[in-house]
Parts: C-alpha cells; structure tokens; sequence
C-alpha cells in the first residue's frame, strides 16, 4: 500500500497489528476450546479484531485513493462472515 510517510506509522501499523490479533484470538479460543464459552469469548474477540482491522482499511480508503483497499476489505469481510456464522453455531 502506498500511504503516505506519517501514516505508515498510524494508520498503516494499525492494520498489521489487529490482523495478527484475528489469528492469535481463534488460536488461543482453540486452546480452551473444553471450556466452551471461554472458546466463544475469544472467538468474539477476534471478530472484534477483524471489524477494528476493516475499520482502518474504511478510513485509509476515504482518505486515499488506493485501489488495493477495497480489495482488501472484500477479503475481510469473507472470513468476517465466517467467523460470525461460527460463533452463532456454538453459541446455539
């Protein structure tokens, strides 16, 4: 992404970091995946992650014109939606 130099540190180090969060939310769930709900909590922490990561990418987008953005956000919706299915199945 081509951002310009003072938001590489604000908004463009945001994006990498609520990004890994995604993953090592789902990773840490699945590690007290027995205890159910703890499972769930930290599901929902990663769609959390995912929504402050689309976020960010929603607010570069309106300020600058990068055709690589949107793409971006259309990837994350998929695994948003996913992970949100999936979280309304175990809460079932």
């Amino acid at each position: 992404m081509k951002l310009p130099k003072f938001e590489l540190y604000e908004q463009g180090s945001q994006i990498p970091r609520s990004s890994k969060s995604i993953k090592d939310n789902i990773i840490e769930g699945y590690g007290r995946r027995t205890y159910r709900q703890d499972f769930i909590k930290y599901l929902i922490y990663s769609h959390a992650s995912l929504l402050e990561c689309l976020s960010q990418l929603e607010m570069i987008d309106q300020l600058y014109d990068i055709p690589e953005v949107k793409d971006l956000m259309v990837k994350y919706d998929i695994p948003g939606a996913k992970l949100n299915s999936f979280i309304r199945y175990l809460e079932k």
